[in-house]
This record gives structure tokens, sequence and C-alpha cells, in this order.
């Protein structure tokens, strides 16, 4: 079975700005392809890993570090109230451990809160936030990052 994660992880070097968010040892960010939401990311594991129990406890010590640092990140550049952290990696050619990491904005609406946030994932490619604008976050990410 192919692995998108790990296809995409042996170019790291080649990607576009908005997968290569941030970069470390461990861990690699991306802005979510298929969302109409900006400022949506993924965090994966540079090594293929299916369950979070198979971390090594470097990559665990690092996971919690980006998640705290890419929700300040999320909050200084969106203005997002705050930030979702999921983590499921069930789906076919995306069971590579990743975590979604999702700015909460002001004002969504109570139906599009929680879980059905993921409303605005796997949308139709003309809903889709549109990559220049997805670049153009990851400068101002990787510049709030250091």
């Amino acid at each position: 079975m192919s692995c998108f994660s790990c296809e995409r992880n042996e170019r790291t070097g080649e990607l576009p700005l908005r997968e290569r968010i941030g970069l470390d040892e461990h861990w690699r960010v991306a802005h979510a392809f298929d969302t109409a939401l900006p400022g949506w990311l993924i965090l994966l594991p540079l090594r293929h890993v299916t369950a979070i129990a198979d971390l090594t406890d470097a990559e665990a010590g690092a996971l919690g570090a980006w998640q705290a640092r890419l929700s300040r990140a999320l909050r200084d550049v969106t203005g997002c109230e705050k930030t979702y952290v999921v983590q499921f990696a069930e789906k076919e050619g995306f069971a590579h451990v990743h975590f979604h990491l999702v700015p909460r904005m002001p004002g969504l609406p109570v139906r599009r809160r929680g879980l059905r946030i993921f409303e605005l994932l796997g949308v139709p490619e003309a809903d889709r936030v549109p990559e220049a604008e997805r670049d153009a976050l990851a400068v101002a990410l990787r510049e709030r990052l250091g």
C-alpha cells in the first residue's frame, strides 16, 4: 500500500513552502491541501509510523513542543481563538500518523465546531484554499515560528 506522507517526505527538499512550513529531524509541517479553511495544518513524522505508541521518545518529546508552537503561531497569524488538535490516521493511503492542527476562528458557526470542522476538509477543488494563499500563510507562519 502506498503512503502519501512517506512519498512527500522523500521529496522534502523539492516541496513547495506550503508543505514544509516547519521541519526538524523528526517532524514536518504542511498546510492541508484539500481544505476550505486557511491555516489548517498537518504535523507528520518524517519516518513511517502508524500508531502514536510507536513514536520514539525523541519524536514524542518534539511532538508536544510542535503542537504548542504551531498553536501560538496560528493564533498570531490567523487570529484564531483556539486550535483543535486531532489524530486518526485511518484513511486508505493516510495511515501514517499525522496530527491536524485546525484554527478555530472567531464566529465559526456552532454547527461546524468540534469534529464537524472536518466538513471543511476534503472539499472540491473550487472550494479549497488557493495555493498562493497557502504559500502566503506558510511565509507568515515560518516567520512567527522563527
